[in-house]
């Protein structure tokens, strides 16, 4: 155990299990909401990882070589001890006591508590099982060689060594997922030096967040940069060499793909065995209430371990929201209830922006609008049923993501600005507010710029039709 200070309370009226991003995110908040920023109560918290909590959303750059380790830190030890805070690392929660209200670690300690908080977090989700004749691995740490998943600072240490090997043998990596994380570290990994072929089972990559044509739009962009991209690919076992190590995978339609290293990266699923093990309701994740109240009074649960009302989370929006909820709860402080609302995923895979927030896939009824410009790579689709906005996926420009979340979230009627919705978003909803419809910014005649624009940029399309566009759930697909 390495505390991060020397005082230890006999028994911390909070102790929360699991240092990643959202257990750190608890702990400032319930600083920032105490008095005097001191918490009027001792805190122990325990992680798994050796080091100090840190931003797990920079590993890509970290991969790609982009950023520094020390610039993923989230707080240095010292502003532990300043707030009372005794940080537990590289020794993991073991088991749950909650009759005698206490949990013990892996080198065997036991921690008391009165307010317990489960922020375990989640674990890479196998593609494949693994071949019958290994042992059976609970967590990624348990895969065989060659195999891995990217969700720490340990795995990118890996697959930095790999490039680095990969590059001196001419081996290639093998990149499972094509969802963000996937993405990402298959550019990370071409970035490094090697060869990638990235598989992905749906017919489009991100095929939860885009459509075809933003999906299409994404694949040649990456595909120009060096990766080689596979859809459609439906897998059927791994490759091993005689050692035992994962050396590749074998497709349904028989092609075998071989690299020395291969990347899991086709979801998570949430890491809730200690919970399952102490007798908490549990399904998918553990069960929780609007306050994060588990089945138990006295414990807790937070972010991707948790569900709320059958939902999980992968995504950072709502987990910040559940954690302003819990801090004041705990503080007994007044607030409202946690409650799942639309999302807006708003997300840049290796420097290519991309927005998307709704309903993908329409209705027989819902009316389609098409905006794209070739030449500057944008890219605008907007799903409206009965003149309100349902569904948002913006490709390059999405600087009116935002505006477009709002109107889809508060239902607003579009019928006024229906014609220039496409080319001036922005523009348009805020001319919501005023007297008559927007004008292009640039129209120095206060005439609206619709048709204008389309005749000056004639490598423009706007469409307004019926979109058939696949959306086809994907297991392969990362949720965070």
């Amino acid at each position: 155990m390495h505390p991060s200070s020397t005082t230890r309370e006999p028994t911390p009226a909070l102790v929360i299990i699991g240092h990643g991003m959202a257990a750190q995110k608890l702990l400032e908040q319930l600083v920032s909401l105490s008095p005097d920023q001191q918490l009027p109560w001792p805190v122990t918290v325990i992680g798994e990882e050796p080091h100090l909590p840190y931003n797990r959303i920079q590993l890509s750059p970290l991969l790609a070589g982009e950023t520094q380790t020390d610039g993923l830190i989230s707080q240095q030890a010292d502003w532990f001890s300043r707030h009372g805070i005794t940080r537990i690392s590289g020794d993991p929660v073991s088991q749950i006591d909650r009759a005698a209200r206490c949990v013990e670690t892996a080198s065997g300690g036991r921690i008391p508590y009165q307010r317990l908080v489960i922020a375990t977090g989640s674990r890479p989700a196998l593609p494949l099982p693994l071949p019958a004749h290994l042992p059976k691995a609970s967590c990624a740490n348990d895969w065989p060689p060659g195999l891995m998943g990217f969700r720490d600072l340990k795995d990118v240490e890996q697959m930095q060594a790999a490039c680095l090997a990969g590059r001196q043998a001419g081996t290639g990596a093998l990149v499972i997922g094509g969802g963000l994380l996937g993405l990402e570290a298959a550019e990370g990994l071409r970035k490094g030096g090697l060869e990638v072929t990235l598989l992905q089972r749906s017919e489009r990559l991100m095929n939860r967040q885009l459509d075809q044509v933003a999906a299409g739009l994404l694949e040649q962009e990456l595909r120009e940069r060096g990766l080689d991209i596979i859809t459609g690919a439906h897998l059927e076992e791994w490759l091993e060499s005689p050692a035992g190590r994962i050396s590749g995978v074998r497709l349904k339609d028989g092609r075998e793909l071989h690299a020395g290293l291969t990347i899991a990266a086709t979801g998570i699923r949430p890491e809730i065995e200690l919970a399952r093990a102490s007798g908490l309701a549990c399904q998918r994740a553990i069960q929780v209430d609007g306050h994060l109240l588990t089945s138990d009074p006295h414990i807790h649960a937070l972010g991707e371990c948790c569900e709320v009302a059958g939902e999980t989370f992968g995504l950072i929006e709502p987990i910040w929201a559940q954690i302003e909820v819990l801090a004041r709860q705990l503080l007994a402080q007044p607030t409202p209830p946690y409650r799942n609302a639309p999302l807006a995923t708003r997300l840049k895979v290796s420097g290519i922006d991309l927005y998307s927030c709704g309903e993908l896939a329409p209705q027989p009824n819902d009316e389609v609008l098409v905006y794209q410009d070739h030449a500057l790579g944008d890219y605008r689709r907007l799903l409206l049923r009965e003149e309100r906005l349902v569904g948002v996926v913006l490709y390059g420009d999405v600087s009116a993501g935002n505006a477009l979340f709002e109107a889809l979230k508060a239902g607003t009627p579009l019928t006024r600005i229906r014609e220039d919705l496409l080319l001036m978003p922005a523009e348009a909803l805020a001319g919501l507010t005023q007297d008559g419809p927007p004008t292009a910014p640039d129209d120095p005649s206060g005439k609206p710029g619709t048709q204008d624009m389309t005749d000056q940029h004639r490598d423009r399309d706007t469409t307004n039709k019926t979109d058939k566009t696949d959306n086809t759930p994907d297991t392969f697909e990362e949720a965070a």
